[in-house]
C-alpha cells in the first residue's frame, strides 16, 4: 500500500534540466547553439553580472521549488515567503556556489532550510500556540486555504498530521514520500546521510499512522504493508540513530 501521506505525490524529475545534454551531430551537420544552457552556466553567468541568468534558472525549477516550500509547510502564504526568501538567499549566495553538488540540489537546500527556519519559528513562539491549535483544526475540516495541487480530504488529513511532527521528519517525508525523491536524493538535500534520512522516514511514518488509521481503513483490502519511496517500514530504524 502507498503511504496515505504520499497521495498525489510529484514524479521524480531529472537533477539537472535538459539542457545540460550535449547535442550530437552527424558528420558535416552544423549544431545549432544551445538553446537551454545548464544550470551551472546560468548560475556562472549570473555571478558574472548577466541580469537575466537567475531569473532564467529560477523559472526552470520553480514548480518543483514550489512544491516543496508548499507541501513542508501547508500553507500557500508562508510558502510563498518561505520561496521568496530563499531565492533571494540564492541570489545573493550563488558566487560562494562551489559545484560539490548539482545546482537544483543547492536551490532546494535553499528552499527546505528557509522552510525549516519558520516552522521552528513557530514552535519556538509558545503565545502563538493556541493559533496554531486552530489553524490545524481549520486544516482537518477544510475550511483553510488548501495545496493548489490537491483539495482532496486526503491531503487536509495529511497537512493536518504532518504539522504534528518535529520539522525535521516533516522535511523528508515531504521529499520522499510526498514527491517521490530516492533517498539519497534526499539526504543530499538536506544535508544528512541516507540512513538519516531513513530513520527519520521511519519515525516520521509511525507517528502518523495513528493520526491516519482511517484513510489506511478507507483504502479496504487492498491495503497492504508496503510503505512508499524505498519501503521503509516504521519499525525499520536505520540510519546513525538521529532522530
Amino acid at each position: 500500500m502507498t503511504a496515505p501521506w504520499a497521495e498525489g505525490r510529484a514524479a521524480t524529475e531529472p537533477h539537472e534540466a535538459a539542457g545540460t545534454r550535449k547535442q550530437r551531430s552527424l558528420p558535416g551537420q552544423r549544431v545549432a547553439p544551445d538553446a537551454q544552457p545548464p544550470d551551472a552556466e546560468l548560475l556562472r553567468r549570473h555571478v558574472e553580472g548577466d541580469p537575466d541568468a537567475f531569473s532564467q534558472l529560477f523559472l526552470r525549477h520553480r514548480d518543483r521549488l514550489w512544491a516543496v516550500a508548499v507541501r513542508t509547510l501547508a500553507d500557500p502564504e508562508e510558502a510563498a515567503d518561505a520561496l521568496q526568501d530563499a531565492m533571494i538567499s540564492a541570489f545573493r549566495r550563488a558566487g560562494g556556489f562551489r559545484g560539490d553538488s548539482a545546482v537544483t540540489t543547492w536551490l532546494h537546500r535553499i528552499v527546505i532550510n528557509a522552510c525549516l527556519d519558520r516552522l521552528r519559528r513557530k514552535a519556538a513562539r509558545p503565545a502563538a500556540r493556541g493559533a496554531d491549535e486552530r489553524a490545524l483544526d481549520n486544516l482537518a475540516l477544510g475550511r483553510a486555504i488548501p495545496d493548489p495541487s490537491s483539495a482532496s480530504d486526503t491531503t487536509i488529513d495529511v497537512h493536518a498530521a504532518l504539522r504534528t511532527l518535529p520539522a525535521d521528519q516533516q522535511a523528508v517525508l515531504v521529499l520522499v514520500d510526498m514527491l517521490g525523491y530516492p533517498v539519497a536524493d534526499a539526504a543530499e538535500i538536506l544535508g544528512i546521510s541516507p540512513g538519516t534520512v531513513k530513520s527519520r522516514c521511519a519515525r516520521g511514518r509511525a507517528r502518523l499512522l495513528p493520526r491516519l488509521a482511517h484513510l489506511r481503513r478507507a483504502a479496504g483490502p487492498r491495503a497492504g504493508n508496503r510503505s512508499a519511496a524505498g519501503n521503509v517500514s516504521p519499525a525499520q530504524g536505520g540510519g546513525d540513530g538521529q532522530p
